[in-house]
């Protein structure tokens, strides 16, 4: 069996040295390029599989080599090495496509991790190990088919990814499919609920502790960086960490190394962070609760679920999907739906999306009767989502439902200015004229 190939790309005699000393005692072997002329032709001439591009060359930059890669081979892995400081250029080249990057100086120790995921990535390319049929991600719609051409692509970086999305929509299951199908598929996945840590252990339980270093601290004790070593860490509801574990998460990040509660040593870690939450992180980070350095260095790349009622044809399909599963379980045969269930299952606007579909069918699967389940059978949320038609499925009047909202408002102000008339008509940019004739239609004029 031939020893790998992998290109190097720098205008650096001392880097190109070291590099190739490095991947040679690894059992790689090497070929050189100065300039990106030089490593154009290289690539059109041979098949390489690995890349390592400088950002900066004499007739270019990195960034071009990426590019060339993703069209042209894009089964190679490409690493951006990047001036130290240069996290703008570093996540540019992975948005760009690159697998990772690594900084100079060079950390032969952080440069060996990555040629060896790279490697491993290109392993499970030529020999896959999941089948279709492990696939968590249900659906053939069109918004399924390509959140898994997304999820296939990202899976082969090492870009950290915000995964958003409503509650329920499958946020961790896209996470588990991206990291079963990269080359950390053999390492640990540890998801982590950000919201369900107090907020005085969140230090204890994402870097560890030493024995003594508070109370209750019986012995040494691993965080969830060391836990996922090697592996992926899925933050899960991000947005709920305070803005004192945001400080020291995202330096956590930056240096690639966390230090455990009661030693000043830190300890190098190497994990792939994924981060989901369904609030809308931009919304957080301009009411001042997200911070924007953390913010942008989590959201390398986003990638959006799609919500239940965007992708309709999947209910039926998922639907009998999770009533097999149940009756297997159970021992029994698997119930029949009635078309009209069917028929009020596919027009529900399902606010908690496939976690929701999954309680109403176990609910409807444990109550029915009989080997068919009818519409009498499941239990449908009455109230939509919020800004859609809930506000209609109230009002029997419209005349009354404005007046309701009127008669809040001009209350409202009233109460906030003391009563003044005058000064409320102001608030709510209303003459005095106005604001007297819609108090006494609405019975608000003493």
């Amino acid at each position: 069996m031939n020893n790998p190939l992998a290109l190097i790309i720098d205008d650096e005699p001392d880097i190109l040295e070291l590099l190739d000393m490095t991947l040679g005692r690894m059992n790689i072997s090497t070929r050189s390029a100065t300039s990106l002329g030089q490593a154009l032709e290289l690539l059109n001439q041979q098949h390489f599989d690995l890349c390592l591009t400088d950002m900066r060359l004499p007739d270019g930059d990195g960034l071009s080599v990426v590019r060339h890669i993703q069209q042209h081979c894009p089964n190679t892995p490409v690493a951006m090495i990047t001036a130290y400081g240069s996290l703008d250029t570093a996540i540019t080249a992975l948005k760009s496509g690159a697998f990772d990057f690594v900084t100079k100086p060079v950390d032969l120790q952080r440069l060996r991790e990555l040629v060896n995921g790279a490697l491993r990535l290109n392993q499970r390319q030529e020999a896959p190990l999941i089948e279709e049929s492990d696939d968590p991600i249900q659906g053939s719609s069109p918004p399924i088919q390509q959140l898994r051409r997304q999820i296939a692509k990202l899976a082969r970086s090492e870009a950290p990814l915000y995964i958003s999305g409503e509650s329920g929509s499958g946020k961790e299951l896209v996470a588990r499919r991206i990291h079963a199908l990269g080359p950390r598929a053999c390492h640990p996945f540890v998801p982590v609920n950000c919201g369900a840590i107090p907020s005085e252990l969140m230090e204890s339980e994402f870097f560890g502790h030493r024995k003594g270093s508070f109370t209750g601290a019986v012995a040494d004790k691993p965080g969830l960086f060391q836990a996922a070593s090697g592996g992926t860490l899925f933050l899960d509801e991000v947005a709920d960490l305070p803005l004192a574990m945001q400080v020291k998460l995202l330096r956590a990040i930056q240096e690639k190394a966390v230090r455990p509660v009661g030693t000043q040593q830190e300890q190098p870690v190497n994990v792939r962070l994924l981060c989901a939450t369904h609030k809308d992180l931009a919304v957080e980070v301009a009411e001042g609760r997200f911070r924007q350095d953390l913010f942008y260095r989590i959201n390398v790349i986003e990638l959006c679920v799609p919500p239940l009622r965007e992708r309709r044809e999947d209910i039926a399909p998922m639907a009998r999907r999770i009533l097999t599963q149940l009756a297997q379980r159970a021992g029994v045969e698997v119930p029949h739906i009635d078309p009209a269930c069917m028929e009020r299952l596919s027009n529900y606007r399902f606010p908690g999306n496939v976690r929701e579909l999954e309680n109403i069918l176990e609910r409807a699967f444990t109550l029915c009767e009989g080997d068919t389940i009818m519409a009498s059978d499941i239990q449908l949320n009455a109230s939509p989502l919020p800004g859609e038609d809930s506000a209609l499925r109230q009002i029997d009047s419209l005349e009354d439902f404005l007046d309701d909202i009127e008669r809040k408002a001009l209350t409202q102000a009233l109460e906030e200015t003391r009563w003044n008339k005058t000064a409320a008509a102001r608030r709510l940019g209303l003459t005095f004229r106005s604001m007297r004739y819609r108090l006494k239609k609405l019975g608000l004029e003493d």
